[in-house]
């Protein structure tokens, strides 16, 4: 625990110079799209029609992550060695699958969606089967607690992305180039060969990772992943579905500064998921160390959300798109993401604490809020009016079975002698 800390503030620094670079990037794009009303809009659904393609491995990822941290951080190196091999040929078939699946639901997912062009449905799906193929090394990284080359690896990526993006779209201005540059980005991966002698080596026998944990851990893994996109990346796919033009670009302009509020502060969920799933009893001075990482990531929200709201004019103007429409959006999605912020860390805790119940119950929240803004979010006012209500609807609700349960291991920690 005594890297908690540092190994949270150092990757946050690191998140947050490649987030000065991505932004970079989407303002140059956002200015070399403004020629054609709805262009970057359309950049904004496709990168998250491909998150919606992506999910399954994403959640296998996420469970693979959890066992690599618990036995890595327990010192049970023949085990790790045996499961890291077991769990690669795991992964390896859910890419394989994951794959296929993409390759034959693009076309009628990107028709439900109002994907505008065959040519950027094909460039997501381009974007979607690269980043299947690069997700183990990432949840490698992630299981072995390499938080410094995660960060390295997430700048080169922003790097990568704005030179390849700016260029492309310089010659041509349009949404396949930008969603494209988010595939060459990956390359940044192969930075990992590098340190490639450091990765355990198989010293024996593959360990399948199946086991009643595993399958347990894969269910809530389902769940959580499926409510924190729902609650933080779907509205963009009912934006997609039922706006176009300059109202399309106002919203995304708007979400896109709106979104950085829980990305900001994004790694220290990262570093509190992996300390908290390497051991299923953590002492009382654990708990309170990492609850104090939980109350720095609900301070740091606030206050990315006032300065949202107080900069929202720079903001927008940087985007290309200070509109008093696009203001107007800003505080009800500010008031929204702070919410979507607060869920996913009770989901984070909820997952890495094997915690079923609560962690089915995100994924039941975040079904309830897609389907209510589905419905309800037809046009960009009636959209921005329910998310900040449903958000908060389904905080409170979740919040409150959290405390429940947290109270409940408190007490089971006292009386433990």
């Amino acid at each position: 625990m005594k890297n908690v800390w540092r190994s949270g503030l150092i990757f946050t620094a690191a998140n947050f110079l490649t987030l000065i670079i991505g932004f970079g990037f989407q303002i140059i794009i956002s200015h070399q799209l403004q020629g054609r009303p709805g262009e970057f809009g359309y950049f904004q659904t496709a990168i998250a029609f491909i998150g919606f393609l992506g999910l399954p491995l994403a959640i296998a990822t996420q469970a693979v992550t959890h066992y690599i941290a618990r036995f890595h951080f327990s010192s049970e190196n023949e085990r790790l060695h045996g499961l890291l091999t077991g769990c690669r040929k795991f992964l390896l078939r859910i890419t394989i699958v994951g794959s296929i699946a993409a390759v034959l639901l693009v076309e009628p997912l990107g028709n439900f969606w109002h994907i505008p062009r065959a040519s950027v449905t094909l460039v997501a799906l381009l974007c979607v089967l690269a980043g299947f193929w690069s997700s183990f090394i990432s949840a490698l990284c992630q299981g072995l607690g390499w938080f410094k080359r995660l960060a390295l690896i997430g700048l080169l990526a922003a790097v990568i992305r704005l030179a390849f993006g700016v260029s492309a779209t310089c010659i041509s201005p349009i949404a396949e180039w930008a969603v494209l540059a988010s595939t060459v980005m990956l390359l940044s991966n192969l930075v990992l060969l590098f340190w490639k002698k450091e990765f355990p080596r198989k010293t024996g026998a593959a360990v399948s990772p199946w086991s009643q944990e595993m399958i347990q851990f894969l269910v809530v893994s389902a769940a959580c992943s499926f409510g924190a996109n729902c609650f933080s990346q779907y509205d963009l796919q009912v934006a997609g579905r039922y706006f176009s033009g300059t109202d399309l670009d106002n919203y995304t302009k708007a979400g896109l500064l709106a979104r950085q509020i829980p990305t900001l502060v994004g790694p220290l969920l990262t570093v509190m998921f992996t300390h908290r799933s390497s051991r299923l009893h953590h002492q009382p001075h654990d708990l309170r160390e990492l609850m104090k990482l939980l109350g720095l990531y609900a301070f740091g929200l606030i206050i990315n959300a006032t300065g949202l709201y107080l900069a929202k004019t720079i903001g927008l103007r940087l985007l290309g798109q200070n509109t008093p429409e696009a203001a107007g959006m800003i505080a009800p999605f500010a008031i929204t993401m702070v919410f979507v912020g607060l869920l996913q860390a009770i989901g984070t805790w909820a997952l890495a604490s094997h915690w079923v119940k609560i962690s089915l119950l995100y994924g039941v929240l975040g079904l309830g809020y897609w389907a209510t803004i589905l419905t309800a979010g037809k046009t960009p006012a009636a959209l921005l009016h329910v998310m900040p209500v449903a958000a908060g609807i389904a905080f409170v609700i979740l919040f409150g079975f959290w405390f429940t349960a947290m109270r409940r291991h408190k007490l089971v920690v006292e009386e433990t002698p």
